[in-house]
């Protein structure tokens, strides 16, 4: 694909090629292709590309459909829609052909994302805001019209998440410790991507040590890693040959995780360095939930990414931590820190902090500041439905995504 301001151009017309395909394979989740000559299904030993003669199931091409500018700035369906994986289409090298650097150590299995025991748990998901929250609201757009400036706010935040890029943007989410809502920002970020924007959105766990990405997203099983990906991935391949490897969200949207939520799982630098550089070309923008600071595979995603978002609990030891950390940060080439954008999360409802002065401190090292509302949705864990948030979480939500975008455009 060549490179330049066509490439989504060029991205597209590939994809429309590949679906004129005559033959195809159903798949779902870890099922593998079908041959095209017979309705059997085969195994592959140890090559996880389909052998020649097969083809992907059909999927729609991410980037077909052009997104509205909507009064919301945030999808609102209600639950996140699970969409069976698309299986590479064939190589034209065959299995003799391939390198053995090619080739994965082994096919790994599917693992569900959460056990059957454990997911029988699970409640049914609450509103981010209770119903006297939602009917005060209602009450007060009557009383006092504020939906001509939601519209317009929401317009100009849709026209930023929209502009086209040259060269995919990455954005690093990481944080000081963990419980800093972490993983959630980055499902919100890329969940807002993906609605807005029309070429694909991936979202990268570089974060294998349990991490719950997987888990934030709706996905139910995993099966490559990036460790994988990293023994496959090659310059000539196709949107549809990576998508095989990847699990497919909702929308436009794919995941890339970094292990399969196993104890002790590690991941290698130059497997993450590898996989960055060879998937940047096929997606608009990547989102890549790191490890906390300071492991090695964040500082390396931190300094090659376009933007950097650090999540901090918004409480009197998250911010003197972030702003230990902020003032190290200045010590750096300007654009470090300049492309930061520090969220603070509420974990409770009435933090005993005065957020004001607290993003005005932080402000002062020259790194923006967000602040995500307590939501009772987000803080109930699990899948994040987006239709079940409050409105003040999906605000902020647009209002970063957009503002991390603009810093990504800066940076070349």
């Amino acid at each position: 694909m060549p490179n330049g301001d066509n490439w989504q151009r060029d991205l597209l017309r590939d994809l429309r090629r590949d679906d004129r395909t005559p033959d195809t394979a159903s798949s779902q989740g870890s099922s593998t292709p079908r041959q095209a000559g017979g309705g059997s299904r085969t195994q592959p030993a140890q090559q996880p590309q389909p052998q020649t003669g097969q083809a992907p199931a059909p999927a729609a091409a991410p980037g077909n459909q052009a997104p509205q500018a909507q009064a919301d700035p945030a999808p609102a369906h209600g639950s996140p829609a699970h969409h069976p994986q698309v299986q590479p289409r064939p190589r034209p090298t065959s299995p003799q052909a391939a390198g053995p650097a090619t080739r994965p150590r082994h096919t790994p299995e599917s693992r569900p994302v959460v056990s059957a025991d454990v997911a029988a748990a699970r409640r049914r998901p609450r509103r981010g805001e209770s119903f006297a929250a939602r009917a005060a609201r209602a009450v007060g757009r009557i009383v006092v019209s504020s939906a001509a400036r939601e519209v317009a706010e929401s317009t100009r935040t849709a026209e930023v998440l929209q502009q086209p890029v040259t060269t995919g943007r990455q954005i690093a989410v990481t944080s000081i410790r963990g419980g800093a809502g972490k993983s959630t920002v980055a499902a919100l970020l890329g969940t807002t991507y993906s609605h807005y924007r029309q070429d694909p959105v991936l979202l990268v766990e570089a974060d294998p040590a349990l991490g719950s990405l997987p888990l934030r997203l709706g996905a139910e099983s995993l099966r490559w890693t990036i460790g994988d990906v990293a023994d496959i991935v090659e310059p000539q391949m196709s949107l549809l040959d990576v998508t095989g490897y990847l699990v497919q969200l909702p929308g436009n949207a794919w995941l890339l995780p970094g292990s399969q939520g196993q104890i002790g799982a590690m991941l290698d630098t130059r497997a993450y360095e590898r996989v960055m550089v060879s998937l940047r070309r096929y997606f608009g923008v990547t989102v890549v939930d790191c490890e906390t600071l300071p492991a090695e595979v964040a500082r390396v995603a931190l300094s090659a990414a376009q933007a950097r978002v650090l999540t901090a609990p918004a409480t009197l030891e998250g911010i003197a931590s972030t702003q230990a950390v902020l003032q190290w940060m200045q010590g750096l080439p300007r654009h470090m820190i300049a492309g930061t954008v520090v969220v603070l999360t509420e974990l409770v409802p009435h933090p005993g902090l005065d957020l004001d002065k607290a993003v005005a401190r932080l402000e002062a090292t020259g790194a923006g500041v967000h602040v995500l509302p307590y939501d009772r949705h987000l803080a109930a864990g699990g899948a994040i439905h987006t239709g079940l948030l409050a409105r003040s979480t999906r605000q902020a939500a647009a209002r970063l995504s957009a503002d991390v975008f603009q810093l990504s455009q800066k940076r070349h």
